[in-house]
């Protein structure tokens, strides 16, 4: 049997649509959509930086729409997620706790998440830690004494943040709930009793397979050489279980026009294979991306696929930054398109837009002025701005949309 052929437009729309970026919602969200869209993506990246809705909150907005973003932290302290290691720190599914289990149990393979030189240092220290917690309850970094900025001018951090830290990396304490996004940490076997590693435990070669296997279907479509980033794998070979997989027919081969290289499509997509194998596949979505989202997080990933070439500038130097300190990919019907650098400006109600970057030979129609308009205003809408305003952007948008606009 031949291998279909697809343009590159609808290899990006089958990656969109294994996402959960195709179309845009039709529904009110719903509590438990929270939890069904970290499914879809295996896992939801954390992040810290505000400047507009932390990143898990608008990985979440993309694909929900208006949504409450207290969910995320409800279905946590419901035990429907919890909280590890795997892109990066990520809020997982509870039914996942096991695939991630053998990283908990052999810590010192997660580099400089775990010191062994740190442990035995403190070991007394940390053993009371956890004593404190099993018969005190739930702790917070917060609930030791504060952090002091040093004679060198940097701060000497409290040793039970670190102590708090290394417990959760070993899997002695897990993340019972957030409280204004900082984690409260309680003992696992108080949050899972029924859990026993003899029995639910996953062996490291097995647990890696299912985490392939799993990549698999996140991205949609994929060559073998993505694998490994999505649950950051090491020194995994994933030749032959792409061998097998297609015997199984859980993967399709596929061909991309354009692009070198063996490439599969999982099953789960088959019906959307089709519609792309005659060209018909089209993602409708417009929204401006997290730095963090699955779609763009490998940069590798994004240049090959959708010729976008993106970096994070927040640790860069002001001075030497290109684009902007924390700027949102911008995905327009199946195309990366540039990139806006956004603040929320909570107290005044205003979102502001410093800058917004559109890539090389990317031409601005009614169309996409229109779908870039009603993305920014659903944003600015879902952070509770009453204005948006504008700062560096396209010449021949600043002549439509002048300073910007109020928020209805």
């Amino acid at each position: 049997m031949s291998i279909p052929v697809i343009s590159l437009s609808s290899a990006r729309a089958l990656h969109l649509a294994a996402q959960g970026l195709l179309s845009p919602v039709k529904r009110k969200a719903q509590p438990d959509d929270v939890v069904a869209a970290i499914k879809r993506m295996g896992l939801l990246q954390i992040d810290t930086i505000s400047v507009v809705a932390r990143s898990p909150y608008l990985v979440l907005f993309n694909r929900l729409g208006d949504y409450p973003p207290e969910w995320l932290e409800q279905a946590l302290a419901a035990r429907k997620l919890f909280e590890y290691w795997a892109h990066e720190a990520c809020f997982l599914p509870i039914d996942d706790f096991g695939l991630l289990r053998h990283r908990m149990l052999q810590p010192q393979r997660l580099g400089w998440k775990y010191s062994q030189a740190w442990v035995q240092q403190h070991q007394a220290a940390i053993d009371e830690l956890l004593q404190h917690i099993e018969a005190h309850g739930p702790v917070r970094s917060a609930d030791f004494t504060a952090e002091k900025k040093g004679a060198n001018g940097w701060w000497d951090w409290k040793p039970e943040k670190r102590h708090l830290e290394i417990l959760f990396t070993t899997g002695k304490l897990m993340v019972a709930e957030r409280r204004n996004f900082h984690r409260v940490y309680d003992l696992t076997q108080r949050l899972l009793p029924e859990w026993d590693d003899s029995i639910h435990a996953l062996p490291q070669d097995k647990a890696q397979q299912d985490m392939l296997c799993r990549s698999c279907r996140h991205l949609g479509i994929f060559k073998a050489e993505w694998l490994a980033d999505y649950y950051r794998l090491k020194r995994v070979a994933p030749k032959k279980l792409l061998e097998t997989l297609l015997e199984q027919g859980e993967i399709l081969p596929v061909r991309i026009d354009g692009l070198e290289g063996a490439f599969y499509v999982h099953q789960s997509l088959a019906t959307e294979l089709a519609l792309a194998e005659q060209d018909k596949l089209k993602s409708s979505v417009t929204c401006l991306l997290s730095p963090f989202d699955p779609v763009v997080w490998d940069r590798r990933r994004a240049l090959e696929l959708f010729n976008f070439d993106y970096r994070l500038e927040c640790y860069t130097p002001k001075e030497k930054r290109q684009y902007g300190y924390f700027t949102l990919p911008v995905l327009q019907r199946g195309e990366l398109i540039g990139r806006v650098d956004a603040k929320m400006h909570r107290k005044q109600g205003v979102f502001e837009m410093l800058s917004f970057h559109l890539e090389a030979k990317v031409g601005l129609n009614k169309q996409r002025c229109q779908d870039i308009r009603q993305a920014i205003t659903r944003l600015a809408k879902w952070h509770g701005a009453q204005q948006v305003t504008l700062g560096n952007i396209p010449a021949p948008l600043a002549v439509e949309w002048a300073a910007g606009w109020r928020v209805e």
